[in-house]
């Protein structure tokens, strides 16, 4: 037992470089399968029960947060036919924790049954952040406003992942200058022995000293107040998981709004609020989420589905209620050849008898077009069709900072794809202002584009794309397209 944990905390040292895709995307001369899952083979025997199975490197992570996570338990009979792709799957379940750097397995035979050892290498799990961002939507906004350089906003965000050891995770922002926020915000994907049910709550205070109170040619239009805040808003919020494994999560959440802006926004555009400077309601949203990609941060295999119900009710009891329902289903596959392909559907329907402008959004926020980022699209439904197929330049490889000496930060992982995509749009809107051309348009958009995949999943894409307007432009996106 001891010479089988020595051997698994040597596999973990050796591919603990921060790769951030499971063993069937990577290169077989980089990590290959029998690296990241390795069966010691038992002659003669077909099937054998699991004696005892033991982590090694979880120094932080409670060992129940992993068992927990497993399909199999010891005292369970499993057919060594099939055993490394199980051991596979509960490798890559452990890996999408998105706790670890690397995750590996090894099962012998022993004393009659078999002796399964997990070896993990922990990440980092808490980081102060200074925040030193744009307060517009994306850089092409923030570059067309005359006052772009008082819009910065500057502070503190700090996340602690892995709480106690236990997969929970705390998030706070201190965020000062042109936009105020603060906020407090806890997570606990699952409590108890299976892990199944969890909890999560927190609110949000912020303030603006611009509100965009009116789309005009497909662009939001600020107005800004000579002093004080001309926005406010306030929400908490409480709700329950059930956490079927790592990769389907169910949750419902239920959440207390207050929002306000000056008399001025509701001057201007008194549809902003139908009428009121000040609105109070109640959001019960129930959201369903199957992920089953290959791994979570830049996904090159497999699928993702989720939908979302939202039903808004409006406390001053003449308001009508909101009836929300959002729709994402992604799909990843592998080509072969260092080619991969993706195509993601994403659609949003809202149902009301009458709406207030602050709550017409549809393309140019969540979801976008590319190459339409410097407008937004109002309306009540949408929906978005996205594509891709991207070619591996830089197999997944690391740089190693020999000057630092803890594991968890001095590896810095590097994968690079070129990426061609196309990506088309529909906003269905009632009555429309005349300056505004896109809803009830086709949008459209071809583009290039080149995805760095490196530090703690972090993925950077740098575009280049053509819209159905004719217009071309440069992009910079800090998540990955679809």
């Amino acid at each position: 037992m001891v010479g089988v944990l020595l051997t698994l905390r040597a596999l973990v040292a050796g591919i603990g470089l921060g790769l951030s895709q499971p063993a069937d995307t990577l290169p077989r001369s980089l990590a290959p399968v029998d690296t990241l899952v390795r069966v010691v083979p038992c002659p003669g025997v077909r099937r054998a029960a699991v004696t005892t199975i033991l982590f090694a490197g979880n120094s932080v992570t409670k060992e129940r947060i992993l068992r927990a996570e497993l399909d199999f338990r010891e005292g369970d009979t499993l057919a060594l036919a099939d055993l490394s792709a199980r051991l596979e799957a509960n490798r890559r379940r452990l890996f999408n924790l998105q706790l670890f750097h690397s995750v590996v397995v090894q099962a012998s035979c022993g004393n009659g049954g078999l002796l399964v050892v997990f070896g993990v290498q922990e990440r980092w799990y808490t980081f102060p952040v200074p925040i030193l961002s744009l307060a517009d939507r994306n850089l092409r906004a923030w570059s067309e406003r005359p006052d772009r350089w008082r819009r910065i906003d500057y502070g503190i965000h700090l996340s602690q992942y892995n709480f106690r050891g236990r997969n929970e995770q705390v998030l706070a922002n201190l965020q000062l200058g042109f936009n105020r926020k603060y906020e407090l915000f806890y997570e606990a994907p699952g409590l108890g022995t299976y892990r199944r049910l969890g909890l999560g709550a927190g609110f949000s205070f912020s303030q603006s000293r611009t509100v965009d109170y009116k789309t005009q040619a497909d662009q939001l239009v600020p107005l800004q107040a000579d002093a004080g805040f001309p926005i406010q808003r306030f929400y908490a919020t409480a709700g329950l998981r059930l956490r079927h494994t790592v990769q389907f999560l169910t949750a419902l959440d239920a959440s207390y709004h207050r929002e306000r802006i000056n008399d001025s926004t509701n001057y201007y555009n008194p549809n902003y609020y139908l009428g009121r400077i000040q609105r109070e309601f109640l959001d019960l949203t129930l959201t369903s989420t199957n992920n089953k990609r290959n791994t979570f941060a830049y996904p090159l295999t497999g699928q993702y589905a989720q939908a979302r119900l939202t039903h808004r009710m409006f406390l001053d009891e003449t308001t009508p209620d909101i009836t929300t329902l959002r729709l994402k289903y992604a799909r990843y596959i592998a080509l072969g050849r260092g080619f991969y392909y993706a195509a993601g559907l994403s659609g949003q329907a809202r149902l009301a008898r009458r709406l207030a402008y602050a709550d017409t959004r549809a393309l140019g926020y969540e979801d976008l077009v590319r190459g339409y980022d410097e407008y937004v699209i109002d309306g009540r439904h949408y929906g978005l069709v996205q594509q891709g197929v991207s070619y591996q330049l830089l197999r997944p490889a690391s740089i190693r900072i020999k000057a630092l000496g803890n594991d968890k930060i001095n590896t810095i992982p590097l994968a690079l794809y070129l990426n061609i995509f196309a990506d088309a749009g529909y906003v269905a809107a009632g009555a429309v202002l005349p300056q505004n051309r896109l809803p009830n348009q086709l949008l459209r958009a071809v583009g290039l584009g080149l995805h760095l995949v490196t530090y703690y999943d972090r993925v950077f894409t740098a575009e280049y794309t053509l819209n159905g307007l004719g217009q071309t432009g440069y992009f910079f996106r800090t998540d990955f397209p679809i």
